[in-house]
């Protein structure tokens, strides 16, 4: 019999990639969303949407029972850290609130298909301040979230050892760290440094492109080996752990941006705005990967350049259609 997945959320940037992954593992897809639409269409096959806002767990259950999935990985949530200052409220209702009501739900389908597992994806945000002496980060490090998106996550990541504990729930939490991509939305470093470019060759911008701070280190990883591990994990990973999704290195950001330079057919010329440094910084951060590579056998086999290629690449496309 087929498998079936239902991913929340399905339509966000993560979302659309797992899908098409899972369609061309020969996968059944189904996917939630908040708008109303029968299908999404993608390059190897089309998922199947319902409209449901995880607002109810006899909503969730209903879902559940009626797509009767095998895996199920919960994407949908608020992940912005700036939004999240803004609203803490609604960033926890999102979060937390809605993730308990998909795990009371799990509970109970659970009962009427043992098999099935669930997947909440979590942020390498959820370890917050992290001393020098624990880089690379593990999964064993503390949890110390410096914004409220962070302690939502890190809430999850708490719940879902609760509940496997308290009720034998098949679940497991990944902890992804900074992924990358065509198509990702603004607000990512990634994203702002190749459109300003893309926007200073077509003339949109001065020839002068402003950036935050270019002194830390990161833990890149793109979007397709992330999808590849959410899989990975959801087969054989074991159930109540947590995994960090990472490459287990850190790039400068500066090294990033002299990437992007290095595409553009025009002299670009970088300012350093102090206003964009954050009030906290931490100079190198990347986590440690050695449990995902020893429970699953993932690997990363996308380099990072290859993907900031790729990344201007469609932003250059899409300047050029608008």
């Amino acid at each position: 019999m087929k498998m079936k997945a239902l991913i929340t959320g399905v339509r966000g940037f993560v979302g659309k990639y797992l899908a098409d992954h899972l369609l061309l593992q020969g996968i059944e897809v189904w996917g939630t969303s908040r708008e109303e639409s029968p299908l999404l269409c993608l390059e190897n096959g089309n998922v199947k949407i319902v409209k449901n806002d995880l607002d109810s767990e006899e909503e969730i259950l209903n879902l559940l029972q009626t797509v009767t999935p095998d895996y199920i990985f919960h994407l949908a949530g608020q992940s912005n850290v700036k939004k999240s200052w803004e609203d803490k409220e609604g960033t926890f209702y999102a979060n937390v609130n809605k993730t308990i009501f998909l795990l009371d739900a799990c509970v109970r389908y659970q009962q009427e298909k043992p098999q099935m597992r669930l997947l909440t994806v979590g942020s390498s945000e959820e370890y917050g301040r992290v001393e020098s002496h624990e880089i690379p980060i593990k999964e064993s490090t503390p949890l110390r979230p410096m914004s409220p998106y962070g302690a939502s996550k890190a809430a999850v990541s708490m719940l879902i050892q609760q509940y496997h504990k308290a009720h034998g729930l098949n679940v497991i939490h990944a902890r992804p760290f900074n992924h990358i991509g065509p198509g990702q939305s603004e607000g990512f470093v990634t994203t702002d440094f190749a459109k300003q470019i893309v926007e200073i060759e077509r003339g949109q911008l001065s020839t002068t492109i402003s950036v935050g701070d270019l002194s830390s280190e990161r833990d890149f990883t793109d979007v397709r080996d992330i999808v590849v591990a959410y899989h990975l994990i959801i087969q054989k990973g074991e159930k109540g752990e947590i995994y960090n999704v990472c490459s287990g290195e850190s790039i400068p950001i500066k090294e990033v941006l002299n990437y992007f330079l290095s595409f553009s057919q025009k002299k670009v010329n970088v300012y350093i705005d102090e206003s964009k440094f954050r009030p906290i910084e931490f100079k190198k951060y990347y986590g440690s990967s050695e449990k995902i590579k020893n429970d699953s056998g993932w690997k990363v086999k996308q380099s990072v350049e290859q993907s900031l290629h790729e990344i201007y690449l469609y932003l250059k496309a899409q300047s050029k259609r608008s």
